[in-house]
């Protein structure tokens, strides 16, 4: 079962109450928690593609639960190859730059 999410009410829990419990209770708390119908793994690939095509900051986070979901180096690399075509080149650059470090691989030359 996916741990218990906090990271609204620790970030925006004075500023908005309201928002931070609807992410940690129902995104995270009711709806990331219907693993009969999906997997973590699952979900982390719909949720890391639906942001990558979004340009999103917050692909960032999710591809560190990915990889704590199990979704390994090779498959987000193809997750970002295939998209490429559908999202743009600029984000598919951008989501391998971010992967490349959360995978452990270093910018060296």
């Amino acid at each position: 079962m996916a741990k218990k999410q906090t990271a609204g009410r620790d970030v925006l829990g004075e500023f908005a109450p309201k928002f931070a419990e609807l992410n940690d209770d129902v995104l995270f708390g009711e709806v990331w928690s219907r693993e009969t119908e999906l997997s973590p793994r699952d979900r982390s690939l719909i949720t890391c593609s639906s942001l990558m095509t979004q340009g999103a900051p917050q692909l960032e986070a999710h591809l560190n639960i990915a990889k704590e979901n199990g979704v390994t180096k090779e498959e987000i690399v193809e997750l970002i190859t295939h998209l490429a075509f559908y999202a743009g080149w600029p984000k598919a650059w951008t989501a391998f730059t971010l992967a490349k470090e959360i995978y452990g691989e270093s910018n060296e030359a």
